[in-house]
This record gives structure tokens, C-alpha cells and sequence, in this order.
């Protein structure tokens, strides 16, 4: 199992294309194998692709806008990702809070994700929060909609903050299921991994049995430095594995 970081945990260090690629640099010193990216810094895929190659990363992932995925930019948004030697993409949210809403970000994914399979074996996931595990009028559930349209990457901390059992939950979505973000905290707020009180010792456990390549470090809130932050977290991450 390979370990990678959602670069929105270090964007108090970035704010252009330089600070970007150096930050990759960063992350793999710190230990990280991978990242997944949330905002490229108006930085062209081909030098992405040569810094994540020169240090030694590999791209797992990025959180795109939802009108990335729609017809007139799917193109250029695959045509990005495959430079980059992504094997999925996809959005970190998207509208999702009536069954209406739901169905369109499901029905907009789903076809990105033919598009991007048929051409270059990419698949298109949605990345939930807390209020998809939140029954709409009808009792259905809004990550169910949107799961049934697209391929899935499950945030273990806001599943586990909405109640979910994880073992159940990624277990039984083993088959939808891209990548997976490793993440703690207390009462909704995130915090580096081993400093909350969520089941990441679980969450790791049913990632091997399920054989997930990849787990995804993120914290939204890091403290007091990105750097730090994403530092402890493979530390204690490394230690349980």
C-alpha cells in the first residue's frame, strides 16, 4: 500500500507555479510516494509531469470543479490528466442537496468517466463530506445517486463524523471505490492523523483486505504548518501499516 497527499494540506505554502513544484519537492522528503492535486497554479501538465518524475512522486489523483467535467472542458480536463499519468480524477464536491441536484452531478461524472475510460482508462470519481450520508426527502441517499453514475473516493474522516461505519462502508463499496482519504479530527474538525479520535487503525485494515493501491493523506485544517502537519501524519500513518 502506497501512501500519497491531497496538496490542499500544504496550500498555506504554495501561491504559484513555483512554490508549487516546490512543495512537491517537500512532500517527497517528508516520505509521501504520491499526491493528489487540488488546483494546478496556472502550471502546464508537461512540467508538472517532469518535477513529479525528477523527485520521484506519482500523480493519484486531483479535485477538479464540476463544469471541468461537463462537454466543453472534459477534453482538456483528460487530455491534462493523462499528461500528468493520472488513472482518476475527479471533483471534491459538488451539488448534491436534493435528489435533482444529486442525479445532475452523478449524470455530468458519469459521462466524464466513459469518455475518460473509453480514451485512456481514466476513471471520474466524487469525493463526499458529510451531508451525502443525509437522507433526502424521499429517504434516498446522495451519495448512493451519485455513486450509482460514477466511480467513488470515500473521505473516511467526514463518513466516520456522519456516523458511518467504515469497515461496512468501504467494504461494501469495494467495487466503486478509487482511492480512499485517510483523515482525523474531533467533533468536525480535522486534525493530523492519530491526534482524533477517528478509526484510522480500521480504515487501513479494510483498505488492504479490499486492495486499495493507494490511501490518500489529507487534513483541511493543518497545524501550525502544512509541512508539520502532513509530516506527523505519516509518521503515525507509518506506524500502524
Amino acid at each position: 500500500m502506497k501512501i500519497a497527499v491531497q496538496v490542499y494540506s500544504v496550500r498555506d505554502h504554495i501561491n504559484d507555479s513555483e512554490t508549487l513544484l516546490k512543495a512537491l519537492e517537500e512532500i517527497k522528503k517528508i516520505g509521501y510516494d504520491g499526491v493528489e492535486f487540488a488546483g494546478y497554479f496556472n502550471t502546464d501538465a508537461a512540467t508538472i509531469k517532469a518535477k513529479l518524475d525528477e523527485v520521484g512522486l506519482v500523480a493519484v489523483g486531483a479535485h477538479m470543479g464540476l463544469d471541468d467535467f461537463k462537454a466543453d472542458k472534459l477534453e482538456a480536463t483528460i487530455e491534462f490528466a493523462n499528461t500528468l499519468g493520472l488513472k482518476a480524477i475527479g471533483v471534491g464536491g459538488a451539488p448534491h442537496s436534493t435528489e435533482e441536484e444529486a442525479t445532475n452531478t452523478g449524470d455530468v461524472l458519469g459521462a466524464a468517466e466513459k469518455y475518460a475510460l473509453d480514451k485512456y482508462g481514466i476513471k471520474v470519481y466524487y469525493h463526499n463530506h458529510c451531508e451525502e450520508f443525509v437522507p433526502l426527502a424521499d429517504g434516498k441517499l446522495p451519495l448512493d445517486i451519485i455513486g450509482d453514475r460514477c466511480s467513488l473516493e470515500i473521505d473516511t474522516y467526514w463518513s466516520f463524523h456522519a456516523g458511518q461505519n467504515n469497515r461496512t462502508l468501504l467494504a461494501d463499496l469495494k467495487d466503486n471505490l478509487v482511492l480512499v482519504h485517510v483523515k482525523d479530527g474531533i467533533d468536525g474538525k480535522p486534525m493530523a492523523l492519530g491526534e482524533g479520535n477517528c478509526d484510522i487503525p480500521a480504515v487501513i485494515e479494510t483498505a488492504k483486505a479490499i486492495g486499495l493501491e493507494w490511501i490518500i493523506v489529507e487534513n483541511d485544517d493543518p497545524v501550525p504548518t502544512g509541512f508539520e502537519d502532513i509530516a506527523r501524519s505519516i509518521k503515525y500513518l507509518k506506524s500502524i501499516i
